[in-house]
């Protein structure tokens, strides 16, 4: 069995909005939970759990990210709202394949997860990144005036 490469968060990660980081950084802890169980194999209800925890966390913190950027009016968030809601059926529907059968939870559908955990904040949640940045410039510019 190969082993899974844990994720450490980055700086590298930041959205520039702490509450999101955070938010990062506790996803971050939860693969690197689910990864350390998954390699002592024998905890199949601390496996699942790990997974439901994911499922319940992943939509605490995307509704935060969804809700910071529609108060700043982000042009592309039906798009990154769709990429969420794919993630989470996704996590949803491991969880009852690996209820059905622990088997079903292969190294390959962790990384699987977790890459796309990585590759979303890193392409997709970089993007809106500039546009925060923006909006918050142009809101300090009107409060000077």
């Amino acid at each position: 069995m190969r082993s899974i490469e844990k994720i450490e968060w980055d700086p590298k990660y930041s959205v520039d909005i702490e509450e999101i980081d955070i938010h990062q950084k506790k996803m971050f802890e939860l693969f690197n939970q689910l990864i350390d169980a998954d390699k002592s194999e024998n905890d199949c209800k601390g496996c699942i759990n790990i997974i439901s925890d994911i499922n319940e966390y992943c939509k605490l913190y995307f509704t935060t990210e969804e809700r910071y950027l529609r108060k700043k009016g982000y042009p592309d968030l039906a798009a990154h709202a769709r990429a969420h809601r794919k993630f989470i059926r996704n996590a949803i529907s491991l969880r009852r394949e690996i209820s059905e059968n622990i088997a079903n939870l292969t190294d390959d559908v962790i990384m699987e997860l977790r890459d796309w955990l990585i590759n979303h904040i890193v392409k997709l949640d970089s993007n809106y990144v500039p546009f925060l940045r923006i909006a918050k410039y142009i809101e300090e510019s009107k409060h000077k005036k």
